[in-house]
């Protein structure tokens, strides 16, 4: 096979410390959306194709290590180090509602029908909360042998599951019982986990291995061990033929799904890799780094090994690499702030 030269990534700039968190909503009437979470304590929306910068959530006073957008991206979810997760308004920035927990919370998810919240962290109880009824107390299941680091939900909203920061495996919980229905064992602490848009696989990234497990059958069905540690780990959702991963050695990389053998490796960041998502139609994938950066890289043809970016990690991006900036973007008449630019990014801050 050819090694070929394939469109440089978009970066995005605007956050001002590393990026811990990334999430595609589905395709919606009006395109796809991308949102990420920062130790900067703002997460920011974006559009899912073109990196464009739509607007900034304003209100943790930590960082914040998740965040999710309903299935019609008009609500947006964090969770954060502030002893909060907050509900949004994707339209308007607006805080919807902040549901107080006392400690750190790393984790949150929407259900499947939008009506659910759920939240894990550092208390390692799992909360949801209902959100037809915000105030009301949360329901919460508190058998978690340590700090919750991924939540997630499955089967119609009937399973959760949740990896602990302290301890290896992942967690499968019967919502209706509260109680654990299976342990899918790794060896270290699962960093990463998906569930595939199809629902078949849930993709978990643990040291430095990349597994794949049946989402119905809970049995391993692919287990893929990588030349370093991965913190990071996505499936390509339409074909279900390749998956990325990155970690710690700063590259992100594309490997064929049934083989595990190296296909692609893209260069740029200047700093650990933390979170790796593919777009919902498989056509791009999105990365986030200790760097501060997003970097949105185009998919290739299958057959065709990816080689994106510079010789070495550390390279400027105006060697061997186009950096593509987000063109400045008018704040809504109806937000009472001002912008101001940062990295080539309008950012909004308080006036």
């Amino acid at each position: 096979m050819d090694k070929k030269k394939v469109v440089a990534p978009l970066v995005c700039h605007g956050h001002s410390r590393p990026v811990v968190d990334l999430f595609y909503s589905p395709i919606t009437p009006d395109g796809f959306f991308l949102i990420s979470a920062s130790k900067d304590s703002t997460p920011m929306l974006r559009n899912g194709e073109t990196g464009d910068w739509i607007g900034t959530f304003e209100g943790h006073k930590g960082a914040v290590w998740s965040c999710c957008l309903d299935k019609n991206a008009l609500r947006a979810a964090s969770a954060s180090a502030d002893f909060s997760a907050k509900l949004w308004d994707a339209l308007t920035g607006d805080v919807l509602h902040s549901f107080d927990h006392k400690h750190i919370v790393r984790a949150c998810a929407f259900s499947e029908d939008t009506n659910l919240l759920l939240t894990g962290g550092f208390e390692k109880i799992l909360r949801i909360f209902d959100l037809n009824r915000p105030d009301a107390p949360p329901r919460e299941i508190d058998s978690s042998p340590g700090s919750i680091r991924t939540v997630a939900w499955l089967h119609s909203d009937q399973t959760i599951l949740s990896s602990s920061g302290d301890a290896g495996g992942l967690r499968l919980w019967d919502v209706r019982s509260g109680k654990v229905v299976q342990i899918l064992e790794t060896k270290f602490p699962v960093t990463s986990a998906e569930v595939s848009q199809d629902g078949r696989y849930i993709t978990t990234a643990d040291g430095s291995s990349v597994k794949f497990w049946d989402a119905n059958h809970f049995g391993l069905v692919k287990s893929h061990d990588l030349p370093c540690k991965v913190e990071s780990a996505s499936l390509e959702p339409k074909f279900g033929n390749r998956f990325i991963a990155g970690g710690e050695d700063m590259w992100v990389h594309v490997f064929d799904f049934h083989t595990g053998e190296e296909i692609g490796c893209n260069k740029g960041h200047h700093g650990p890799v933390h979170c790796l998502r593919f777009s919902p139609g498989g056509e791009s994938y999105a990365s986030g780094s200790e760097d501060g950066t997003i970097r949105i890289w185009q998919l290739g043809p299958l057959g065709q090994i990816e080689d994106n970016g510079s010789t070495t990690a550390n390279a400027s991006d105006g060697m061997g690499e186009v950096t593509q900036k987000i063109d400045e973007l008018a704040v809504s008449e109806t937000k009472k702030t001002e912008g101001t630019h940062v990295d080539g990014v309008e950012k909004v801050v308080d006036a």
